[in-house]
């Protein structure tokens, strides 16, 4: 049987993969981003000791603002602040991007808390 080749051109390495901070954060208010082209909501998170964290996310195709707050999500916490219309974005919720992008956030399986490193 053949290996598979990576979707990507560069494989990574364990230091490489180890500069990404991956965290956990509660979503703690969520809301429409009416400035944006794309439809998108604006989100605070909480990562516990790293303190709150705004970004935007274009996720309104499977969430309302109602579904978000209060649920744990994955995002990368040390990419450089990022202006996103009238905002700056200083994190990136991960999510699974289907078909007619259709995005599903990744959460943990239960509880932990918030600011836990998943490596």
């Amino acid at each position: 049987m053949k290996n598979q080749e990576p979707t990507t051109n560069e494989i990574l390495n364990w230091n490489d993969f180890m500069k990404v901070e991956l965290r956990v954060g509660t979503i703690i208010s969520a809301e429409e981003f009416l400035e944006v082209k794309n439809p998108a909501y604006k989100m605070l998170l909480d990562f516990g000791p790293l303190g709150k964290r705004k970004t935007s996310a274009q996720i309104t195709k499977r969430y309302t603002p109602e579904d978000l707050i209060g649920q744990q999500v994955l995002a990368v916490v040390n990419f450089p602040p990022k202006q996103i219309a009238n905002m700056m974005s200083e994190c990136l919720v991960l999510g699974a991007v289907e078909a007619e992008q259709e995005i599903t956030i990744i959460s943990p399986e239960r509880k932990v808390a918030n600011g836990t490193r998943i490596a």
